[in-house]
């Protein structure tokens, strides 16, 4: 009797402990159980991945002038095609190709007898009326002769004047004279030969200074003035130095661009004008440095640019300004004196990237100051 009573208190206190779970609720599965709303579930930790390494360098800064270079070709200070102003049959051809002469020599003379006869008559003429007048003069003084009469010998005296004076200019119509100095590049004519007014006589040069002459763009138009030096190479290696002497204010409408001119000494001509040249002209120099071709890259927004690492070992990108462009590499400007830039693996990060940044060793560091000592 004892054994059924104890099963039945058992089989009272399971069910007494089964009501108790069913009314609190949690009666889910094992496995399916949902975490309360105040319970944060658990997340295994990811493992970190490394840090990119990039190598890094502060370049040495310089001051370096910005070259403009143009391409052009040499020209004559001055070119004078010589012409005559009558017809006749030359007489006189005192120069020849090569000569050197001086403003007002001669150099084609035409036959001109008649001319030079009534050049002769005039210059009698005026002497005549000449003394006429001061005898005249001194007698109208004395009160010997009336003032009508003086004023006659004044008025031919002053004709006889007009008279020679008209006699010379015709004379000179027969003459061709040099209208400054320079060299004879060419003669058109023999002498003894006929010409008509109007002909072809000679070219005649001014070569000192010669010009070297160019068209720059609308860019750099800014970064030169009058005055400023420039180094002119010719096409047979020479290089040579001038000022710039002019610059036009009115660009070519084909290629908008704007003449201008170099004004180099040729005391001795042997620059010769038509030589092809290259003109460099340099602009005030600028904060810059120089680095490798290579460093330069694209931005996200496709600006050319550089990327650097910043305080906070992040990826940051400069835009740069072009210097120039010389054998040791490039000139840049517009980049932060602090700035450490990335010279390998730049390429392979982008903007706001954390990196490991390794200075650059001293082999790199040698040759980049080498280069930019070399640019000054």
């Amino acid at each position: 009797m004892s054994k059924i009573r104890f099963h039945k208190l058992a089989a009272l206190v399971v069910l007494v402990g089964f009501a108790a779970w069913m009314g609190s609720g949690k009666f889910s599965s094992v496995g399916s159980a949902q975490p309360s709303p105040d319970e944060k579930p658990v997340q295994a930790e990811q493992p970190k991945a490394p840090l990119r390494t990039v190598m890094v360098v502060a370049p040495p800064r310089l001051d370096h002038a910005r070259a403009i270079r143009i391409s052009g070709q040499t020209e004559a200070n001055k070119r004078a095609t010589l012409a005559t102003r009558a017809a006749g049959i030359i007489a006189e051809l005192p120069v020849k190709q090569g000569d050197h002469i001086k403003q007002g020599d001669l150099v084609l003379m035409l036959d001109a007898e008649e001319k030079t006869a009534a050049v002769d008559t005039a210059k009698a003429v005026l002497v005549q009326r000449k003394a006429e007048w001061e005898a005249t003069e001194k007698l109208m003084k004395a009160g010997s002769v009336a003032k009508l009469q003086a004023d006659g010998a004044w008025s031919n005296y002053q004709t006889a004047l007009s008279q020679l004076q008209a006699a010379e200019s015709e004379l000179s119509r027969n003459q061709v004279k040099a209208p400054f100095d320079g060299v004879v590049d060419r003669v058109a004519v023999e002498l003894g030969s006929s010409v008509i007014q109007g002909g072809e006589v000679a070219t005649i040069l001014n070569l000192d200074p010669i010009l070297g002459k160019g068209e720059i763009s609308e860019r750099d138009l800014r970064y030169v003035k009058i005055g400023d030096e420039a180094e002119v190479k010719l096409v047979n290696g020479e290089v040579v130095t001038g000022k710039v002497r002019y610059i036009s204010r009115d660009a070519t409408s084909q290629t908008r661009t704007f003449p201008v001119e170099i004004a180099i000494p040729n005391a001795d001509g042997a620059i010769p004008a038509g030589m092809t040249a290259e003109i460099t002209v340099r602009a005030k120099p600028v904060d810059a440095v120089m680095l490798p071709r290579s460093v330069v890259t694209l931005g996200e927004n496709g600006d050319l640019g550089i990327r650097a690492v910043d305080g906070a070992s992040k990826v940051v990108f400069y835009p740069i300004d072009l210097v120039d462009d010389t054998q040791n590499g490039l000139v840049l400007g517009g980049i932060p004196a602090t700035a450490q830039i990335i010279i390998a693996g730049q390429d392979l990060v982008k903007e706001g990237d954390e990196v490991k940044a390794e200075p650059a060793n001293e082999a790199v560091l040698k040759k980049l100051a080498e280069d930019a000592t070399g640019t000054q």
